[in-house]
This record gives C-alpha cells, structure tokens and sequence, in this order.
C-alpha cells in the first residue's frame, strides 16, 4: 500500500488549505511555505500552474499517487459524461472515502488505516483494500468486534454535529452506513 508519507503541513501551506485536516500550523502561518513564502506570490499564474495545482490538491486530499490518479483519469475519460465529474465520482466512491464520510474516522488517512486493518465490512464481507469502489446499495459496518466498535463510536461522537450527504444512510447504533445514490449528481 504506497501512500504519500512527506511533509503534511509543507503541502497544506503551500494550498493555504487543511488538505490532510485541521492543522494548527496553518493558523499561526497562513502563507505559503520555504524561504520566498512571506512574500506571497509576486507572478501571476499561468492557466497550466493553476490547473496542475488543482489536481495537486485533489491527488493529496484523497490520499493518491500519481500513477493511481492518472489510472482514475484514464477510467473516467473512457466514461460518457463530463470527465471531471465522474473523477470525482470514483475517488467519491472508494471505500477509504465513505467510511471517512460516515464518520467512523476524522481523516480520510485514519479511515484508510481502519480499512486496511480490518475493522470495515462492505455487504457482510470484510474488505481490507482501501481503493474498493462501492456501488448503490453497498452497506459499509464496522466489524462486530469490541475494538473495531470502540474505534468508530469514538469518531462518530466527534462527528456527530457534521451533516451526512442525503445520498447516504447512517445508523449510528448498529455503526453501519450505505450508499443511496451517486455522490457528484
């Protein structure tokens, strides 16, 4: 399981963004990183900068390499409709991204730590892979065990103020979501 394991607030700063969550750092220094960061960005952009710093961002905020995003590039350019949102369906719709979603974890990087350990369950069976894409009428639990159950009810007491999308279901008794609907529609 590759992930980006570099400097996290660097990034965030450089966005002027909590991309990886809230950070106190961004706080105390909202300007970008390095020794020129101060002094803010004296150039203006041209449209290819802005273009790539905006898959920069979307490729770090769901926790991608770059070989993995341009996989989903590719799928969603093979996909009638407008390609910029069917990428966003599939990275919507991986499963890293709706238990994080659901609130069974504060980032999507702890989420993908709860898939990867066993602790989800899509439809009964235990999932372990982070990048599975759900389907409508996926149901997403937390396992049946005592620490998978303490896990998630800890996370879903902080979230519980957080709205939940109407394309999705959550029963925050048994610890189970399902998917409803296409997220990006």
């Amino acid at each position: 399981m590759a992930r980006y394991t570099g400097p996290r607030v660097r990034i965030s700063r450089r966005f002027g963004l909590p991309i990886f969550g809230p950070s106190k750092a961004l706080e105390r220094k909202n300007y970008g990183p390095g020794m020129h960061g101060p002094k803010g960005s004296r150039r203006k952009q041209s449209e290819y900068a802005i273009a790539l710093a905006e898959k920069q961002k979307l490729r770090y905020q769901y926790g991608l390499l770059e070989r993995q995003f341009r996989r989903y590039f590719q799928t969603a350019r093979t996909r009638r409709g407008v390609t910029g949102e069917i990428l966003l369906q599939l990275l919507e719709t991986r499963l890293d991204n709706i238990v994080f979603r659901l609130g069974f974890a504060n980032s999507r990087s702890g989420a993908r730590q709860m898939v990867s350990h066993g602790h989800v369950a899509v439809n009964g069976r235990k999932v372990d892979v982070s990048s599975f894409n759900l389907k409508v009428g996926d149901v997403v639990t937390v396992k049946d065990k005592p620490g998978s159950r303490r896990l998630a009810e800890k996370h879903i007491q902080w979230h519980v103020h957080r709205a939940t999308p109407e394309e999705r279901i959550v029963d925050h008794d048994v610890v189970a979501g399902a998917r409803l609907a296409h997220d990006c529609e």
